[in-house]
């Protein structure tokens, strides 16, 4: 696991957390906030997990 994947972990739960704070407290704009973090999040997810695959086939 690279650091990629870790923020990237870290950047889907910040924004599942404003996603939820805006849910409840009815600010769209926090909401969509929240979802644009998840989508990074989940981008640099996959951006380290394609860093650790070419990592792992040249080996």
């Amino acid at each position: 696991m690279n650091t990629d994947t870790i923020k990237g972990k870290l950047n889907e739960a910040k924004g599942a957390v404003k996603k939820g704070i805006g849910k409840a407290t009815d600010d769209p704009a926090l909401e969509l906030e929240g979802r644009a973090d998840q989508a990074k999040g989940k981008a640099q997810q996959v951006k380290g997990h394609l860093k650790d695959a070419v990592r792992d086939a040249t080996r």
